[in-house]
């Protein structure tokens, strides 16, 4: 598959940093990162809690963020000590990696609002578009996929479309369920930041699966054949025509 290469500003930067030290983390499947690592969750409804808490269960440190700082103050005081509240830029600023969380349209604003704090980080966009709610920018990622115009968004950071394919309560039922694993397609154009991704996925008790760059996370986004597939890797990799995960031994780890 082809990947987008990192950007001079990304090879220098903390992005680099933040890629190796999970590279040396990640674990076969059903082991966890070695290593804890600070997320920036940007939006603490039902997507940030779901995550934030299955995250924070695996050892990493959440900070939740919001426009109303009392969801995340809530979860924070849950989550104690691993947990903690602050703006979306400080959520930015505190995490290795940034977690976008909120409906797809606030995606322009956000982008704006977390300026360089997102720069040279992993983004893992959680998001879906709906033109019924989000207008002109989820119409234009329903065009041209989701990946790309997140990309184009924050075209300092490496992202990673991911962990948007099925509903909360469906992620919040099947983690860390008996094998074979729920299966999370994922895409970018960094094999580094994808690293990230498959770490935090594995870390959730989820099977990730590589799709490619975000020019295929249309795959699994609205109207996507991989959508709510509510399936496992092994079958998720047959839907999308990838080739088998021969290191799996439970079906479903997924490398890519």
């Amino acid at each position: 598959m082809s990947f987008r290469p990192l950007t001079r500003r990304m090879a220098l930067g903390t992005f680099i940093g933040t890629a190796a030290l999970l590279s040396r983390a990640i674990r076969p499947h059903g082991a966890r990162a070695t290593t804890p690592l600070r997320i920036g969750m940007i939006g603490s409804g039902h997507v940030g809690e779901t995550l934030g808490r299955l995250w924070t269960h695996a050892g990493h440190q959440i900070m939740f963020s919001a426009r109303d700082m009392e969801g995340p103050k809530r979860l924070a005081r849950e989550m104690f000590p691993l947990a903690r509240a602050g703006t979306p830029p400080e959520a930015a600023r505190f995490g290795d990696v940034i977690v976008l969380a909120v409906p797809y349209g606030a995606l322009p604003q956000l982008a704006h609002a977390l300026g360089g704090y997102a720069a040279d980080k992993v983004i893992l966009d959680a998001t879906n578009p709906y033109s019924w709610r989000d207008g002109k920018i989820a119409r234009l990622a329903m065009k041209q996929g989701a990946g790309i115009t997140t990309r184009d968004l924050f075209p300092d950071s490496a992202v990673v479309r991911g962990l948007n394919s099925e509903d909360m309560t469906t992620i919040a039922a099947q983690a860390w369920r008996k094998p074979p694993r729920l299966g999370i397609p994922l895409a970018g154009d960094s094999r580094a930041a994808l690293q990230v991704a498959q770490g935090l996925v594995w870390d959730a008790g989820l099977d990730p699966v590589i799709v490619g760059p975000l020019a295929l996370a249309g795959e699994f986004q609205p109207g996507g054949a991989a959508f709510e597939a509510a399936t496992t890797a092994a079958n998720l990799r047959r839907m999308l025509n990838l080739p088998p995960d021969t290191q799996s031994a439970s079906g479903g780890s997924g490398n890519g």
